[in-house]
């Protein structure tokens, strides 16, 4: 897994831009509605590259993008 993205169902309005611009199209719409009655953007498990083109393109400000990081063995001098 190189990353996944966690989407705040409450505060998505289900524009879809997300979904346009992931190139993995890891991203779908929800079956469910939320509170607002939109169906929300929702992340479908797997395949994400942590690109952030769902987050830079989300006008509502609900998408959060994690990378896997693998950490380095430190280089003794």
């Amino acid at each position: 897994m190189r990353g996944y993205i966690m989407i705040d169902s409450e505060r998505c309005k289900g524009c879809g831009l997300c979904i346009n611009v992931c190139p993995v199209k890891v991203i779908g719409f929800s079956k469910k509605y939320n509170s607002k009655g939109y169906h929300p953007a929702e992340y479908k498990g797997e395949g994400c590259i942590a690109c952030g083109l769902c987050y830079l393109s989300c006008p509502d400000v609900c998408i959060t993008v994690f990378r896997d990081v693998k950490k380095k063995e430190k280089m003794k001098v």
